[in-house]
């Protein structure tokens, strides 16, 4: 996998170093509270919100955290209007 990440960076020209396992936690997260098709649109999402911002590492973290965050939020709120029915 890392070979792989390493030869799409360069692809892309891109340089930037990021930590995966976190990246991999988050699309984690969010197949299992939210969606499993929404884990690489919400990786995308993050990836271009981290851009829009200062677009280093400290960006595409702080993304991560808030799309965690709220991944487990909107699993807490169906199921709490689960228990509700």
């Amino acid at each position: 996998m890392h070979e792989w990440i390493t030869a799409a960076k360069a692809e892309l020209g891109i340089d930037l170093d990021v930590d995966i396992a976190e990246l991999l936690d988050v699309t984690k997260v969010v197949a299992h509270e939210v969606a499993r098709p929404a884990a690489p649109i919400t990786s995308f999402l993050v990836g271009y919100a981290a851009a829009l911002r200062t677009g280093g590492a400290g960006a595409v973290s702080e993304a991560n955290r808030r799309v965690t965050e709220l991944a487990g939020q909107w699993a807490a709120e169906r199921e709490n209007g689960a228990a509700a029915l």
